[in-house]
């Protein structure tokens, strides 16, 4: 017969793994909540203290060119860990290390396109505010996201990740 754990032992074991770098990253807030955080909060304060921009006549188009750009590009990474069959969750652990399509190129293509949706919409609200908090957002994708996943792909792929990361540039 199977023992039973008891309950406290099961909450440490819990909280082991949540930490646990080889079984999951420990990104500490879900990627596309922190850029729609921000737009929203830009676009809230832009309501309240206004830092519009003067647009030029073609802004919105350069805005939706944008945004159609980080769109394809995000398809295009999407497209390329589904072929290596692993998946796109920052919390769960990946299964295989992708370094083909546009990871040949950026070991966070994903963001990369959401940087150009996120100055796509910048464009479109004609405010400051996304500039002022672009900073914010970096930082808390870089430390909050970022070094989780990365640690988490250390730990799990080694040296084959270390050297992927020698040759491929983090952002561009």
């Amino acid at each position: 017969m199977a023992q039973r754990i008891p309950a406290r032992d099961q909450r440490a074991l819990a909280a082991l793994t949540m930490r646990d770098p080889v079984i999951r990253p420990a990104t500490l807030a879900p990627p596309p909540l922190v850029y729609a955080a921000a737009l929203y909060g830009a676009w809230w304060l832009e309501q309240r203290f206004s830092l519009a921009i003067a647009a030029p006549p073609l802004t919105d188009y350069l805005g939706w060119g944008l945004i159609a750009i980080g769109l394809a590009g995000f398809a295009w990474a999407l497209t390329a860990i589904w072929s290596h069959r692993t998946t796109v969750n920052p919390y769960k652990a990946a299964s295989n290390l992708v370094t083909r399509g546009p990871f040949a190129r950026s070991r966070n293509p994903i963001y990369v396109s959401d940087w150009f949706v996120y100055a796509g919409v910048t464009l479109l609200l004609g405010s400051a505010w996304p500039l002022l908090l672009a900073p914010l957002v970096w930082l808390v994708m870089r430390y909050g996201v970022i070094r989780h996943e990365e640690a988490h792909l250390l730990a799990k792929f080694g040296d084959e990740y270390q050297t992927y990361c020698s040759q491929v540039k983090r952002w561009l």
